[in-house]
């Protein structure tokens, strides 16, 4: 689920992946990753996801909408 949603928000944002990276001290290797959720979310880049996007964690977790 929070892959799904990590690829909306950027998209809507207008911002690449390395962009996105770069605002959260990643790499675009990572966030495609984490996009394709074949990275595990843990809870520092959780929080730094859904502070740069302005979202709660439990929305990008699937548990609000």
């Amino acid at each position: 689920m929070y892959g799904k949603k990590i690829r909306e928000l950027r998209i809507e944002e207008g911002w690449t992946q390395d962009q996105l990276a770069k605002m959260i001290n990643t790499t675009q290797e990572q966030i495609s990753k984490y996009e394709k959720e074949a990275l595990d979310l843990n809870t520092d880049m959780l929080v730094r996801f859904a502070k740069v996007f302005g979202v709660t964690t439990d929305y990008l977790l699937g548990l609000e909408d």
